[in-house]
């Protein structure tokens, strides 16, 4: 994989030909799956209450449905990218089951002190940064300011902003530290997200 240590690794989907427009970006850790702690396995998964109703409602309406994730547990050594690669193809196929196109899923391998090797250190993709939003609109040509994400931490709220995305959802609950950009807008669940139409 080309680029890997120094940028996002990307897992393309069968929803790329749906880019070239906004997106709806998803954080997947607490958003798509239940957050139970470095899930890399179907066993593992229990799908967030609404995620599937959500994606449906933003690929109607025409946005590209994209996944941003900071994967620390590569850099940790409690998986590698192979498997993680795929557990998201796997991932990717029960939306597909669904109808919904997955364009991608674009994921941070590194964290910056914890680990070992080639994928512990600093970067410019793990959130708060911006650079998994960023390669993504570069790859699909996709439009950031009429974009969205929907995430659980503040961390993917100053990453989204600080990408360009103009529509940002924080779910409410153990939401990280730090200040929330002030374009935020709280929600207590997938269900109260409301897109553009």
């Amino acid at each position: 994989m080309n680029g890997l240590l120094a940028g996002p690794g990307v897992v393309e989907g069968s929803g790329v030909d749906r880019a070239g427009r906004r997106a709806l970006f998803l954080d997947r850790d607490g958003v798509i799956n239940v957050n139970l702690g470095y899930v890399h396995t179907p066993d593992q998964t229990q799908w967030v209450d609404g995620i599937f109703a959500l994606c449906a409602q933003a690929q109607a309406r025409g946005y590209a449905l994209l996944i941003a994730t900071n994967q620390a547990g590569i850099a940790r050594g409690y998986y590698d990218v192979a498997a993680f690669e795929v557990y998201t193809r796997w991932m990717h196929a029960q939306f597909a089951e669904r109808g919904l196109q997955i364009a991608a899923t674009l994921f941070c391998p590194h964290h910056p002190s914890a680990g070992q090797g080639a994928f512990t250190g600093p970067c410019g993709c793990r959130k708060p940064a911006p650079g998994m939003f960023l390669t993504a609109a570069r790859r699909y040509a996709i439009d950031l300011s009429r974009s969205g994400l929907v995430g659980d931490k503040i961390s993917d709220m100053q990453a989204g902003h600080a990408a360009g995305l103009s529509h940002l959802h924080l779910l409410e609950g153990e939401v990280g530290s730090g200040t929330p950009p002030a374009a935020v807008l709280r929600v207590p669940d997938l269900g109260a997200v409301r897109l553009p139409a």
